[in-house]
């Protein structure tokens, strides 16, 4: 597909799926610093991504409440999370599941065909762009959505530590 976009002088757009393994239950709140928010409010301010997901994303909304509800079941005397449609947050929260988001990004704007714009006059005018551009920009961003995603998450791990006073004097004994 990247092929026929390069022949014909045009680009196309992709998605990023990001991971988080391990992440603790109890990070983020329930209402004005929500995890979900704030890796929604990080990922989206990379250039290019015009859309974010977190879990089922988008599919959620084509469900039943009882196909989308997580269940929890009890394992080796845990509780555990059957399913994990809601990406590893409930509530805005860390729910100690895998943390699953994706970045959708837009198509490269600088392609090799002839565009229509207007210029600074007023005019309408043919813009062919020169130079070279890449066909697809999602190869390149993969480790900018991983770095946005640790340090929204490093960022909610610090404010968790110092939230209770017996997490702030045993972090600063070391």
């Amino acid at each position: 597909y990247l092929l026929e976009c390069m022949k014909q002088y045009d680009s196309c757009g992709g998605v990023i799926e990001c991971v988080v393994k391990n992440l603790p239950a109890g990070l983020g709140e329930p209402v004005f610093d929500k995890l979900d928010a704030n890796l929604a409010k990080s990922i989206l301010s990379i250039g290019g991504v015009k859309a974010f997901e977190i879990g089922d994303g988008i599919h959620a909304s084509d469900k039943k409440g009882s196909e989308n509800n997580d269940s929890f079941r009890l394992k080796e005397n845990k509780i555990v999370k059957a399913t994990n449609h809601s990406g590893g947050t409930l509530g805005g929260i860390s729910d100690g599941d895998d943390v699953i988001l994706r970045a959708h990004f837009k198509p490269t704007p600088s392609i090799f065909q002839v565009q229509n714009t207007v210029d600074k006059s007023g005019n309408e005018i043919d813009l062919k762009i020169e130079g070279r551009h890449d066909p697809v920009i999602v190869p390149r961003a993969v480790v900018v959505v991983e770095a946005m995603t640790a340090l929204t998450i490093v960022d909610l791990l610090l404010i968790n530590m110092i939230s209770r006073m017996d997490s702030i004097l045993q972090f600063y004994k070391k």
